[in-house]
Parts: C-alpha cells; sequence; structure tokens
C-alpha cells in the first residue's frame, strides 16, 4: 500500500495529523492538474495554479462538506479534478454575472477538445450541459469532468473511475454526441 494510500486511510478514520502529511506528497501533482487546465483558460485569467490547488485542498479538506472516502490514489484525484471543476465553474459564474445569458455563443463540441482554449461564456454552457448529462448519465459525465476539466488520458480516468478502458471509451463517444446536441441548440431551449 503506498504511502498516499495510508494516508487517505488515516484520513477517512479521522485522524487530524493525516491531511498535514498527505499535501506534500500530492501537492506536485495537483499543481500540475491545475497548471495544466488553467493554460486552457482564455489569456487574463486571473487564478494560478497554485491558488487553485489550495483552494481545492481547502473544499477537499472541509470534512463537513465531504464524505473524505477516499479508498485509493484514483479516488482522491478524481475528488480533486471535481473541487478544481467546481472552482473555475464558480470563478467563470462570478466574472459573468452580469451578462448571464445574454449574447451566449453556440458552442460547438467538436472545436472544444483537451487542449482548446474556452471562454467562461463557453465553460459556463458546457457546465450546464454536464448537469444535465449528469443527471441521467452520471458515470458518462464524471468522465467528461476527468478528462476535459483536469485533463485526464483516457486510461487515467477510467483507472480513477474503476471502469475498464473500453467502458471509458465507449462513456466518451456517447458524452460527447450527447453534449454535442445539446451544446448546438440555442440556449435556454
Amino acid at each position: 500500500m503506498s504511502d498516499v494510500t495510508q494516508l487517505l486511510s488515516a484520513l477517512e478514520a479521522g485522524d487530524p495529523k493525516a491531511a498535514d502529511q498527505l499535501l506534500p506528497l500530492v501537492y506536485d501533482e495537483l499543481r500540475r492538474l491545475a497548471a495544466h487546465k488553467l493554460a486552457q483558460e482564455v489569456p487574463g485569467q486571473t487564478l494560478q495554479p497554485t491558488a487553485l490547488v489550495h483552494e481545492a485542498w481547502l473544499r477537499l479538506a472541509d470534512h463537513e462538506d465531504n464524505n473524505n472516502n477516499w479508498s485509493c490514489r484514483a479516488h482522491f484525484f478524481a475528488a480533486a479534478a471535481e473541487a478544481m471543476r467546481r472552482i473555475l465553474i464558480d470563478n467563470a459564474r462570478r466574472r459573468n454575472a452580469e451578462k448571464r445569458g445574454a449574447g451566449s455563443a453556440h458552442v460547438d463540441l467538436d472545436a472544444v477538445d483537451l487542449a482548446a482554449t474556452v471562454d467562461d461564456t463557453q465553460l459556463l454552457r458546457i457546465n450546464e450541459a454536464l448537469e444535465l448529462l449528469g443527471r441521467d448519465y452520471p458515470p458518462c459525465a464524471e468522465l467528461v469532468k476527468l478528462r476535459f476539466f483536469v485533463g485526464l488520458t483516457n486510461e487515467q480516468a477510467a483507472q480513477a473511475m474503476g471502469v475498464s478502458e473500453r467502458t471509458a471509451k465507449r462513456y466518451w463517444t456517447f458524452a460527447r454526441a450527447w453534449l454535442y446536441d445539446q451544446l448546438r441548440s440555442e440556449p435556454g431551449r
């Protein structure tokens, strides 16, 4: 059992010292994930990778809001990915609060890939569509979050979800088609 897995087990058991020992072991990987995601944001992003990691860590460590039942490293990083996604969405919502809904641009999912730059309006539309997808097809939505918002490969996302790569590929194919259909329609329809 790795040090990270042991510390996650200790954290789940309520050991208050485990969090202090865990952060140094996972910090570099969390910062790499944050930097990867922020590199895809439009220029002028005020959030820095270090700040994103720290905010995500605060959300993860908040025992009142989380179950903290991370059975392994993959579950922990999936939870970190979700925390980072929520932070970026909240940040985009704050920046676009005054113009929400006005002049929303259509988003072509074929043009949105892991290396593409996505502006705040597109990010909000993708998130809204992703929330709808998550209501009916939670595993597909989870895979999109891991691949799009964190930049994990199909193999890494499959491992984090505990599914085969083939299943993850099916989820990805379905989710892309479903999201494409949602994003090409008129906003609010």
